[in-house]
């Protein structure tokens, strides 16, 4: 029996895993459950764990980069749609997309995610040009984050850091930034009666974006240290069966217990219209079935200046995790 580390969020999808219900076949796993931020920070700078939660964004630049240190399994942990995560001031002058031309936008890291697909969205759906804007960088809560690997960035993208003091939450009640991009809910949407949402109809936009595009963003996939791959090739494999099982035990009966497994009062209606919307996979793991996904996201590293030349999707993932076997 193989001992590896994995570290990831507490998510249903994975839970079956983190308490022992599934277990991939040859290993024993030891989880550690932390937020991403920590997660990917880790793993980027140390290579701290076996297994670990991996930023979609970061890998594949590090990837494109001729950073061989870690092998994908296409098990997306997170994914999420980016509409509601665009914040202004009130008394700002920014009513629309449009508005953003030549502004400062705080994003935590230029290189994050998050930020990719929203800039993403800017551009095909509101024609934003991104060159013309200046993105500050920094914490959001506290000061003093940043990129968590080098950028190789042209000319053309203006990137500049906070003050070492400032946080993204205060730069924006401040006016120091025009605007906010943030996977998190900044506290000052909580607590401050001055800041919106640039898309306070969110919902309604995601629902377009997807019927659309047929795009639910990925996040975060699986990645394992490539030592251990070379020296244990069958290890990729047995670990993407066990995330696809988890997923599938998180997932099963929701809508037929008799008790709410979950503090959401209209479960059943939302899970109801979520199979309307996706189908009965909502949330699948796969190279074929995210292919547009994952391709629509490379080019927009090529477009927002973060890779000359990103990876094909099928080089970021173990061969071992892209085919199917019959009997």
């Amino acid at each position: 029996m193989l001992d590896l580390t994995l570290a990831c969020g507490r998510y249903d999808r994975v839970q079956p895993l983190l308490d022992g219900r599934v277990r991939p076949e040859g290993i024993e796993l030891n989880t550690i459950s932390i937020g991403p931020e920590e997660c990917f920070w880790r793993m980027l700078q140390n290579s701290e764990f076996d297994v670990a939660e991996m930023s979609l964004a970061s890998y594949s630049i590090a990837t494109a980069n001729g950073d061989e240190r870690f092998v994908g399994i296409p098990a997306f942990l997170s994914r999420s749609f980016r509409h509601s995560s665009m914040y202004v001031r009130e008394d700002g002058d920014i009513r629309a997309p449009a508005d953003l031309a030549g502004k400062r936008i705080g994003v935590p890291e230029y290189q994050m995610t998050a930020s990719v697909w929203t800039r993403g969205l800017l551009v095909d759906d509101f024609d934003v040009d991104l060159t013309d804007v200046t993105w500050c960088t920094g914490g959001l809560e506290q000061p003093g984050r940043v990129e968590r690997q080098p950028l190789r960035l042209p000319d053309s993208v203006h990137v500049e850091p906070l003050a070492h003091d400032s946080t993204l939450s205060d730069a924006l009640v401040e006016g120091d930034i025009d605007a906010l991009m943030a996977p998190r809910v900044p506290r000052v949407f909580r607590q401050t009666d001055g800041i919106r949402r640039l898309f306070p109809d969110y919902r309604a936009r995601e629902l377009d974006y997807y019927e659309r595009t047929s795009i639910f963003p990925i996040m975060h996939l699986v990645v394992v240290r490539r030592e251990i791959v070379e020296k244990h090739p069958w290890v990729p494999r047995s670990l993407y069966k066990a995330f696809c099982e988890a997923k599938s035990i998180s997932t099963a009966g929701l809508a037929d217990l008799p008790a709410l497994p979950y503090t959401m009062p209209f479960l059943l209606a939302a899970l109801e219209e979520q199979e309307e919307v996706f189908g009965a996979d909502p949330w699948p793991y796969g190279l074929e079935q995210n292919r547009n996904t994952l391709e629509t996201f490379m080019s927009y590293l090529r477009q927002q200046g973060l890779c000359e030349r990103p990876p094909n999707p099928e080089d970021l993932f173990s061969p071992s995790t892209l085919v199917e076997f019959r009997i």
